[in-house]
């Protein structure tokens, strides 16, 4: 074998472990959960469930962005309940949606829209819905000050495509620079501390698109799609760790979809001492029920 011949091979090995990901990434989160069955009845006590199983930071850190799609709902719902909200976020994140595993995302976004997609005022079919699933839950700046967010869209082409870009030198495309690439501000919404609708012990951060049009930045189209005249978008997000937060995604508080956001320099700056101390700045209600959190020196 050739010295460039060996290279390639190289290269090419590195390539498919980068695709592949990390084992902690193709392998669920080994986590404590509670037992659960398929009817409501037999769904956990969430005060219970964490009395009975706390997250350690160790937990905390053994799940990924990537490695949640790999648990039941059930599990997913679990982990959010026993997290807090943490504080609200700042700059820019990085996002994705992700659904449970054996689930059809594509189907279920349909079925809960269903009845949106004919109230709208738009012609919105489901290669626009598939749209809005893959811009609203990606990536997102925190003006945390403001309390106001708007969705990072980085290629406007599949929105002109399907005529969904308003565009007039009176209301010119707002933007701004993320790693070096310019990126577009669409969809503005509210942020602040609220209930739950998952769990009403404790408080998580909404993202509320419902009075988006009453917002800086507004543009009837496309950012209408996503309020109270549209699809009536509310998401919540609470911390898993700093610079990684888990959401839950309602359409006209239907549950439809999680998501994940994260900030890789804003978890590393946090690391040390929350692997320390397990705990960060609560900007939102914590509830009645003490959360714990076990970290190496507390056991």
């Amino acid at each position: 074998m050739n010295r460039l011949t060996h290279s390639v091979l190289v290269l090419m090995s590195l390539a498919l472990l980068a695709a592949c990901g990390s084992k902690e990434d193709r392998t669920a989160p080994d986590v404590p959960f509670a037992p659960w069955g398929e009817s409501y009845s037999a769904k956990p006590d969430f005060a219970q469930l964490e009395y009975d199983h706390p997250l350690s930071v160790a937990d905390l850190y053994k799940i990924t962005p990537k490695n949640l799609a790999l648990l039941d709902q059930e599990q997913v719902d679990q982990i959010y309940a026993r997290l807090s909200a943490g504080p609200i976020p700042d700059g820019p994140f990085e996002g994705d949606l992700f659904f449970p595993k054996g689930a059809s995302g594509k189907s279920r976004l349909s079925e809960i829209a269903g009845g949106k997609l004919r109230g709208l005022l738009v012609d919105v079919g489901v290669k626009k819905l598939d749209l809005m699933g893959e811009i609203l839950w990606k990536g997102k700046v925190f003006y945390r000050d403001q309390r106001l967010l708007r969705n990072r869209i980085e290629d406007l082409g599949p929105l002109k495509t399907l005529g969904l870009v308003e565009e007039s030198d009176d209301n010119p495309l707002q933007k701004i620079e993320v790693n070096g690439h310019d990126q577009w501000l669409l969809f503005p919404a509210r942020l602040y501390c609220g209930q739950s609708l998952l769990d009403s012990r404790r408080e998580s951060i909404i993202i509320d698109y419902a009075f988006t049009d009453q917002l800086p930045g507004y543009r009837k189209m496309p950012d209408m799609m996503a309020g109270r005249d549209g699809f009536a978008i509310r998401d919540e997000i609470r911390m898993v760790r700093p610079g990684f937060y888990l959401g839950r995604a309602y359409l006209d508080r239907s549950f439809v979809v999680n998501f994940v956001l994260y900030n890789d320099a804003i978890a590393e700056a946090g690391k040390a001492d929350f692997m320390k101390t397990g705990r960060v700045p609560e900007d939102c209600w914590g509830g009645s029920q003490l959360r714990k959190i076990i970290t190496a020196t507390s056991g």
